[in-house]
């Protein structure tokens, strides 16, 4: 007597279609893994708001309003923010203009010490004339930072001109005998 029975053809099918049903499925879950890596990998960079940005000699003299960011690479909450400030500068570029200004370049120390920096991002929001109207500090809220925009570009109040978020901390490079330091010691120096 033998204990090899036959295969019935309908367990056959069934069990093919299980294995087409799995390999579908994996497929599936693998497509949508590649895209949802590729997609979180294609998030807008500090650095490419920096090239985007209009530079500071111009904002002040094209007769916008603009809104001034400092800002640094090394900022979380700087990085955070930076999918929806790319929003709002496609939104508003042609009605403003977007300056970005790192603080780790010591060239915008001056900026820096008449805006007293000392957390960012710090945003300044400037008249069409180039006079400061109002800063803001912090992680702001998309909605907040489009509704003082609005206002800005209108030339009315900003409506949340006294905002302060979440920040990252930022001393300026400057010691107590007026030399610069580098911006990422936080005020320590080097004695010779």
């Amino acid at each position: 007597m033998s204990t090899d029975t036959p295969v019935k053809p309908e367990s056959t099918v069934a069990g093919r279609l299980k294995n087409f049903i799995i390999v579908i499925v994996a497929i599936a879950l693998s497509a949508a893994l590649f895209l949802g890596l590729r997609t979180q990998t294609n998030s807008v960079s500090l650095t490419q708001l920096d090239q985007a940005s209009t530079p500071l000699e111009v904002a002040v003299s094209n007769n916008k309003p603009s809104l001034v960011e400092f800002y640094a690479d090394w900022c979380t909450v700087c990085q955070k923010m930076a999918p929806d400030m790319a929003q709002l500068q496609q939104q508003y570029a042609d009605k403003l203009n977007f300056v970005m200004l790192n603080v780790d370049n010591t060239k915008w120390l001056p900026e820096m010490l008449k805006y007293r920096v000392d957390g960012i991002p710090h945003f300044v929001f400037l008249g069409q004339q180039g006079e400061a109207i109002a800063e803001t500090i912090g992680d702001i809220p998309r909605s907040v930072m489009s509704s003082n925009l609005e206002a800005l570009v209108a030339g009315s109040a900003l409506p949340y001109a006294q905002v302060s978020g979440q920040v990252s901390k930022f001393s300026a490079p400057v010691s107590a005998d007026g030399s610069q330091d580098d911006p990422r010691s936080h005020g320590s120096q080097v004695v010779n």
